[in-house]
């Protein structure tokens, strides 16, 4: 008997045959500029090379643009053109600040978040020298870190001289009633706290480091809001000292701007170093993890294991030794809170979880 065959029964038709591709000019796969060309470098100095290349442009780009914008605050109205500039300064004196604030926090941010991924968006000898003592950065590289960050600063500095008429601004000195030593010391805790924020947010890993150079920007602007008046907020001895060159001019309290940004990037190490031996993130999540449980009475033993967890990978958090009415029981559902002592192992809280008998048992 002859078999009957419905038309969905046949599946879909064949494929069409591809037609024959020529291989006469296409390129090996995989080829690259250093392939092809720089093949005679070995993988770490290429590494070496990039590294420098792109932190000689980041921090060029970087205080173009902030520089550009600092000489724009301070831009003398044009002749015949009402001095709206003047008018602004004499009604909020702060407001050339401010704009130049927002300029280098801006810049920051848009340049750091471009060559975040490449170089870690250094721009500053405070920040490197920082990442020295953490020994994340070898003194080796750091040298030609910090060698074209210098000159990119010259660069920069260079490039708005001769793109904008005037005098440079940007130039960092100390503001009326500022002593040499008030300096030094804001200059040096200015510059530790802006350090510290990109060691917080940039260093440790975590599911928003790619949001960093945003914290880190706005790091900067508020240091630069702080600092302005009274030192300039050099915070940078890259851009201090390109300003001094282009403005020939150095003031004999100059070294400030060298030592105490050095001082302070050394001072937020130390204490980052500080805050990982006290294991802050530690302590603040079991007291975190404890107050939800007091707050919302978890009951699901499971969920409240995993997010435990998650505040501190590696560790057994214990909040039951902690605190007194969790080991009691009391309250419902706070009591029934499973967190397993760190001598239980997790094959019995997990039988003793999913058991239908155990639950009977314990009902009855």
């Amino acid at each position: 008997m002859a078999s009957t065959t419905l038309p969905f029964h046949r599946g879909p038709p064949p494929p069409a045959p591809h037609p024959a591709i020529s291989t006469k000019a296409t390129k090996p796969l995989g080829t690259s500029l250093r392939d092809r060309h720089l093949a005679f470098l070995s993988p770490a100095l290429y590494n070496f090379l990039i590294a420098i290349l792109s932190e000689f442009l980041g921090t060029t780009f970087y205080l173009f643009f902030a520089l550009s914008c600092s000489r724009i605050a301070h831009t003398p109205a044009l002749p015949g053109v009402p001095a709206a500039d003047v008018a602004i300064a004499v009604l909020n004196p702060t407001a050339p600040k401010i704009y130049t604030a927002l300029g280098f926090g801006f810049s920051l941010l848009v340049w750091g978040w471009v060559f975040f991924k490449v170089t870690g968006a250094l721009f500053s000898p405070a920040v490197a020298v920082g990442m020295v003592v953490l020994g994340t950065l070898g003194k080796g590289r750091a040298v030609g870190v910090i060698f074209v960050q210098f000159a990119g600063g010259l660069a920069a500095a260079g490039l708005v001289s001769c793109l904008f008429p005037g005098r440079l601004r940007g130039e960092t000195m100390l503001g009326a009633g500022t002593s040499v030593v008030r300096g030094f010391f804001i200059e040096m805790l200015l510059t530790s706290a802006f350090v510290f924020a990109v060691f917080v947010l940039a260093a440790d890993k975590h599911k928003g480091t790619f949001l960093a150079p945003i914290g880190i920007g706005l790091s900067l602007f508020l240091t630069q809001l702080v600092g302005l008046p009274f030192t300039g907020a050099g915070l940078n001895p890259a851009r201090s000292f390109a300003t001094a060159v282009l403005n020939r001019h150095f003031p004999t309290y100059h070294w400030i701007y060298w030592l105490a940004p050095i001082l302070g990037g050394i001072l937020a190490a130390g204490f980052y170093k500080l805050t990982k031996f006290l294991e802050l993130e530690t302590a603040i999540g079991m007291r975190g993890e404890s107050a939800l449980g007091h707050r919302r009475g978890v009951s699901n033993a499971t969920a409240g294991g995993a997010m435990m967890g998650q505040a501190h990978r590696g560790h057994v958090l214990q909040p039951v030794q902690e605190h007194g009415d969790l080991e009691k029981g009391t309250g419902g559902g706070v009591g029934s809170v499973g967190v397993h002592d760190a001598n239980a192992s997790d094959s019995d809280t997990t039988n003793d979880l999913r058991s239908p008998r155990a639950s009977g048992q314990r009902d009855h």
